[in-house]
Order: C-alpha cells, then sequence, then structure tokens
C-alpha cells in the first residue's frame, strides 16, 4: 500500500513538472477509464487546469433513442430479444426495453453472444435476435455466432446490429470544436484494433492519444506520457501488456468477414459517415433488420431537462446536468449515462464528483 502511495505521489509531481500552464483536456473514450478515474479519485490529483472529460465511450450511452424504439418494435413482432443487461433500463422515445418485458414481451439478458445462440439452437421454435451493441469489442464474439449459425444451419437466430466503431466518432467530435488537447485511448478497443485507426488524429488535427490500461498507475502515466509530447502530439501504447500495435489479427479478419462500415445515428452526436457496422450480403440470412424489416424509426425526442448529449461530447461534467442526483438516479434513470454500469453519470453518482 505505502509503494502504491508513493508511486502516486511521484506520478503527481511528474504532472506538476510538465504542467503546460494552459487549459489541458484529455477526454477519455472508454467506459471503464470512466468507472475507474472516478473510482480513483484522479480528478482531485491534478492541477486544476488539467481536466479528465468523458467522451462517447459508453456504448450503451450513445445507442440512440430511435435505435432503442426499433427495438421495441422487435419485441412486438413475436420475437425473443436477446441482449447485454444495461440495455434493458435505456430509455426510448416511448418506452424500454425493462417496461416492455413487463408488459409480457419475451426479453431475456445474457452475457455472451454465444449464450443466446445456444438457446436458439435448443429453442429452434422460437425467433431470437440478439441486439448487437458495442464497439470493437464485443464485435468479434458476435460476428463469430452469426459464421457459426450459418454453418450449423441455425435459421431461428438473427442479430439486429447497433455496433459502433470509435476512430470516426473521434473525427466528428474535433470537426465540431471539441476543446480537446488529447485522448486517453480504449484499452479493450485497441486490443482488437491496435494502434494505426488512432494515427490521423496527431497528423490531421494536432492532437495526441495514449491507450491506457484501468489500474491507477496506468492511468497516471498515460496522463504523463500525454504531456511530454504536449509540443509533439503522437499516438503511443501504454496498456502494452495487452495491445499491440497491429492489434488482433485474427478478430479483425472475422470482423472483416461478417460486417462492413455504414453510417449510424450515436445519441448525442447525431449521424456519423462510416461509424457503424452492416452485416454483409453474403449473411443476409441473419441480419434480423431485413429479416424483420425493421429500421431506426422517428427521431430523437429530448429528454426535458436532460443533458447526457452534452455530457457524451465532454462539454460539461454530470453534475453540471439539472436532473443529476435529483430527477436522474441510478434507481431511476432519466437518461442512459445514469443506466449503463460505465456511463458517466453513473460514475459520479457512484464515487461522488
Amino acid at each position: 500500500m505505502m509503494q502504491q502511495t508513493e508511486m502516486i505521489e511521484k506520478a503527481k509531481r511528474a504532472i506538476e513538472a510538465l504542467n503546460p500552464g494552459g487549459p489541458f483536456n484529455i477526454m477519455e473514450v472508454c467506459g471503464s477509464h470512466t468507472m475507474a478515474i472516478s473510482k480513483f479519485g484522479l480528478r482531485q490529483l491534478l492541477p486544476k487546469n488539467i481536466r479528465l472529460i468523458s467522451g462517447p465511450g459508453c456504448p450503451v450511452c450513445v445507442t440512440a433513442q430511435n435505435e432503442i424504439d426499433s427495438v421495441i418494435e422487435l419485441a412486438n413482432k413475436n420475437v425473443v430479444i436477446a441482449t447485454f443487461g444495461d440495455l434493458i433500463r435505456v430509455p426510448g422515445n416511448k418506452s424500454s426495453l425493462q417496461a416492455e418485458r413487463a408488459a409480457g414481451k419475451e426479453v431475456k439478458v445474457f452475457y455472451s453472444p454465444l449464450d443466446a445462440l445456444k438457446y436458439a439452437e435448443e429453442n429452434p421454435s422460437k425467433e431470437v435476435v440478439f441486439i448487437g451493441i458495442g464497439f470493437e469489442t464485443t464485435v468479434p464474439t458476435v460476428a463469430v455466432t452469426i459464421k457459426e449459425a450459418r454453418e450449423k444451419n441455425i435459421k431461428n437466430y438473427s442479430v439486429y446490429c447497433l455496433h459502433k466503431t470509435m476512430p470516426e466518432a473521434l473525427r466528428a467530435l474535433l470537426e465540431g470544436g471539441s476543446n480537446v488537447q488529447g485522448f486517453l485511448l480504449p484499452g479493450h478497443v485497441s486490443a482488437i484494433t491496435g494502434s494505426k485507426i488512432y494515427e490521423f488524429l496527431p497528423k490531421e488535427f494536432g492532437v495526441g492519444g495514449v491507450i491506457s490500461g484501468f489500474e491507477a498507475m496506468d492511468i497516471l502515466m498515460s496522463i504523463i506520457m500525454l504531456l511530454k509530447n504536449y509540443k509533439n502530439p503522437a499516438i503511443e501504447i501504454q496498456y502494452k501488456r495487452v495491445v499491440r500495435k497491429e492489434g488482433n489479427l485474427e478478430a479483425q479478419k472475422i470482423i472483416e468477414e461478417i460486417f462492413e462500415p455504414c453510417d449510424s445515428t450515436w445519441r448525442g452526436l447525431g449521424e456519423i459517415k462510416g461509424s457503424g457496422l452492416k452485416i454483409r450480403d453474403k449473411y443476409k440470412d441473419f441480419d434480423a433488420a431485413l429479416k424483420f424489416d425493421i429500421r431506426p424509426i422517428g427521431e430523437e425526442i429530448e429528454i426535458k431537462g436532460c443533458r447526457c448529449g452534452d455530457v457524451l461530447k465532454g462539454n460539461i461534467y454530470p453534475n453540471e446536468c439539472p436532473l443529476f442526483g435529483r430527477v436522474c438516479t441510478p434507481e431511476n434513470p432519466a437518461g442512459p449515462c445514469m443506466v449503463s454500469s460505465e456511463g458517466s453519470c453513473a460514475a459520479f453518482y457512484k464515487y461522488g464528483a
């Protein structure tokens, strides 16, 4: 414990020595980083001009309301909705999967898409639709289920693909004028993609990034690396025990085989070109959007007072939202950033602002 405290103090002194003096905003774009930063109280260790702000790093949080509405429409087509637990409580424009389940719709939570595929195989009389959300981290496993379903001729399994990819969202943030001087880049995503996908950040925008691990010292070391490269921004890997520059080539291969890029709508950010994934024609029999003729419907209706969009863009801290901790709590969430276990608002509420 003493050694850890000494290491943190040493890192703190190094950050103070490298302090550029002016505003230095560091955006994390990973829900696990969001939780770790709040859990370890890292904001309180930094000089006031060095700010840690949250971006669109929580896949549940960035799933648009009209996408939730399309999932609810699917639930009304006599299918079994298979999903991760966090998505259940995310509000659409009019309802949520939790409310639909309470009304009698068949909505089941699975920890892995492979479990959902197994359920479909064991229940051939039921149409099972897995709701594919998440960034590059979860995509390979979903891809495996589609390939396996085809090989085993499991015709009652399909995927409604709401997956999103990280690079174009970062581009959209910077093109939209976000005041970010450096990124804490996602460790889990980068274990799949490698670091090359971020090289446009310093080249096109003069903004550096560090792929960080999730312990307190990982994040502090990543901040030090960002500060050292303040004048010469670069993309670096702090999380070298997991992430390689080339990433996981096998995972990339199966993603490429099953999916292709498409435009996607992000809650708070709007439509971003090339930031989503859709199932290739070769596997179209397992595309729930085609199978059940489902698309995101309508426009997003603003939740009165909720500022999840501004939180996801790093414009405000969660406790600056007028609903935070009053109307909006984990027990009664008004927006998705309080619903998800990796949401910024949930982190601020759990660990204190």
